[in-house]
């Protein structure tokens, strides 16, 4: 019996890994578009999944804790170690596909965090550099209620993103 449940938790924890990828790869959209006014939507949403992936790995430990204990190794193996320790049957390559989906997505997953973060550096560099070029200096007002010092430069600030 705790091989089923252990696969279908190991399913379910694929699937928000699944729901992780394109959760960031909205972000990616929303950041390389310019559409930055609902960034802070999408960057709830991946919290919310990535909550979601805590509560399923503890569920997954806990799994894996008793599997191990039944089939002789330690109490807090991997599951690659499972799979190592696993008795001959089909639950060995059950397991091993398991392993090697949930691998592959955290690959993907991690690719498109430092893709994202550093969209995030640049927008934020941008912005910075933006504000520097502006001239932050209090100056007085005139009496009509314009600025007592004229500017010769022009200035271009991009209202897009």
């Amino acid at each position: 019996m705790g091989t089923q449940k252990l696969s279908a938790l190991l399913w379910e924890e694929r699937e928000l890994l699944e729901l992780l990828v394109f959760k960031l790869e909205e972000e990616q959209l929303l950041l390389t578009s310019g559409k930055t006014k609902w960034l802070t939507h999408a960057t709830r949403e991946v919290e919310q999944v990535l909550e979601r992936l805590r509560a399923a790995d503890l569920g997954r430990a806990v799994a894996v804790a008793g599997l191990a204990i039944e089939w002789g190794t330690s109490e807090d193996a991997t599951l690659r170690e499972l799979v190592a320790a696993a008795p001959p049957g089909p639950w060995t390559e059950i397991f091993n596909a398991h392993l090697q989906a949930m691998t592959e997505l955290t690959v993907k997953i991690r690719e498109l965090r430092d893709i994202n973060e550093q969209f995030l550096r640049a927008a934020a560099r941008s912005a910075q550099e933006t504000l520097a070029g502006l001239n932050p200096q209090a100056n007085t007002y005139t009496a009509a209620g314009t600025s007592a010092a004229r500017t010769s430069a022009a200035r271009l600030v991009d209202q897009s993103i």
